[in-house]
């Protein structure tokens, strides 16, 4: 299943969130795609096979986290195997270079292309990592892990739109904005900068960290 223009909401909460787990999930991408959202991007094979309800394209991640190894998001081919039967139609990858318990990103993205029938949503930092990842034969490529990791730090308020633009300019591939993109003017510069679409997770579906910023910014010591 294609990815559409428009927006991607993702449905994700941590343990540690009140919403945590399928059954709030799968409201959340209920309430996206009542809102006008063209697909979720949700974690785990629970919550994807939750989001499914929704009757919109899942781009799915795993997230196996190691004490050893940075890569965390679905590293391995095992970790893609498990979302793509939940329900996953679009596996994403951490296509940095980084170390992972698992093959190199261009072998997996083969795999999961060849073995699994299911396209490839390329997580990458940098210029140099969206264009290996596109040669590799990922079918989007997204912005989502520049600021996130060491090579792109500090991080930044503001999303990566020079990275967006470079990436849209240079790729026949969709580009995919993802990364703090908290506003819907941010959200409208990123299309206008190239963006095949713009993911937004945190400012519509975590209330509590919307909420902190509310009382922060908003309520006198």
């Amino acid at each position: 299943m294609r990815l559409p223009r428009g927006l991607v909401v993702s449905c994700q909460a941590r343990a540690d969130n009140p919403l945590h787990g399928p059954l709030f999930m799968g409201a959340m991408a209920l309430a996206a795609r009542d809102g006008g959202a063209v697909a979720i991007r949700a974690n785990g094979p629970d919550d994807i096979a939750a989001v499914r309800a929704a009757g919109l394209p899942v781009i799915g991640i795993h997230k196996v986290f190691s004490d050893r190894y940075p890569v965390y998001i679905t590293p391995d081919f095992a970790a893609a195997e498990a979302i793509v039967a939940a329900g996953a139609d679009i596996v994403a990858l951490d296509c940095t270079p980084r170390p992972r318990d698992g093959e190199p990103p261009g072998r997996l993205i083969r795999r999961v292309r060849e073995e699994l029938g299911a396209e490839v949503f390329a997580d990458i930092s940098t210029v140099d990592e969206g264009l290996a990842a596109a040669d590799w034969g990922a079918t989007y490529v997204a912005t989502t892990l520049s600021g996130y990791i060491d090579v792109t730090q500090p991080r930044p308020e503001a999303p990566d739109l020079h990275l967006l633009e470079t990436l849209a300019s240079r790729l026949s591939v969709p580009v995919v904005a993802e990364g703090r993109y908290n506003t819907p003017q941010l959200v409208r510069q990123a299309f206008d900068a190239g963006a095949h679409a713009v993911v937004v997770g945190t400012m519509i579906t975590n209330p509590r960290e919307i909420t902190r910023l509310f009382v922060q910014a908003g309520v006198p010591a």
